[in-house]
């Protein structure tokens, strides 16, 4: 039988808030982080991520208040990201009722975080999220993809919200996360992120065809037929998305209900 394909709404904090904004910049209140996880819990979600993406640059943890109420009342599996750079931070965020981590600039700066975190809380705990660019200068020892009108760019690895470029190939860095212990990828484009015009199906492709773990396809989604892509067309095991469920454009059991009559396998 099929594997299942999941649906995940992500919920990017700021300040204790859920924000949203298009290439990560020009963020919008979008509503209380636990009212709104709770209303994804009731219309089917598969799972919620809750990134709280100003921690890094910020230079500070996590909102653990905000984990702790989320899984008092939730009963989905719940990943958190943002501001995770040691150990000790994986365990107060599983502690507080958390399932999963997400780390991404402290994976790339200290890529030990993922073999340790996976050797101590188990690979199903670590989730890298990996955020990518398109770069359009071929280097060398990069990998080249093909882009719908046949022009070739390496995809190169971003940290710090999108901020900081790294000179790391993407899917280099996605097989070298699958070998130091990381359950699954979660892989955001910043082309399409908050752009509403689809995944980007080039890079979600070719991780998929490149790793071995699950990759979660986020950044973009407008309509229903871009979850339909994102599974069929990028490969993708589960596809994330923020905007068009905070602001009421689809639900959860809509965009499930669309992939089960498309042939799609999903929990209803």
């Amino acid at each position: 039988m099929a594997l299942t394909k999941r649906i995940i709404p992500c919920l990017d904090l700021k300040d204790g808030r859920v924000v949203k904004g298009t290439h990560f910049l020009g963020l919008r209140d979008a509503g209380d982080p636990v009212e709104l996880a709770a209303r994804y819990n009731t219309q089917g979600a598969d799972e919620v991520i809750f990134l709280d993406i100003t921690a890094s640059k910020e230079g500070r943890g996590t909102l653990i208040p905000v984990i702790e109420r989320a899984a008092d009342e939730l009963f989905l599996p719940l990943t958190v990201g943002g501001g995770i750079r040691t150990i000790d931070d994986i365990t107060q965020i599983l502690r507080a009722g958390a399932d999963k981590v997400s780390i991404n600039t402290s994976a790339v700066n200290d890529p030990s975080l993922i073999s340790r975190g996976a050797e101590r809380f188990g690979t199903q705990c670590i989730v890298v999220a990996i955020d990518v660019r398109a770069n359009p200068a071929m280097e060398e020892g990069k990998t080249p993809i093909a882009l719908d009108n046949g022009r070739e760019v390496w995809y190169e690895v971003v940290t710090m919200g999108g901020s900081h470029p790294t000179g790391i190939d993407a899917v280099g860095w996605a097989q070298e996360v699958e070998e130091r212990g990381a359950g699954e990828i979660l892989l955001t484009s910043m082309e399409t992120d908050g752009t509403k015009a689809g995944f980007d199906l080039p890079i979600t492709r070719t991780i998929s065809e490149n790793v071995g773990i699950p990759v979660i396809a986020s950044g973009g989604v407008g309509t229903l037929e871009h979850f339909y892509e994102g599974f069929t067309l990028g490969k993708a095991d589960a596809c994330l998305a923020a905007s068009v469920f905070h602001y009421g454009e689809f639900t959860i059991r809509q965009v499930k209900e669309y992939l089960a009559g498309r042939g799609i396998p999903v929990r209803l």
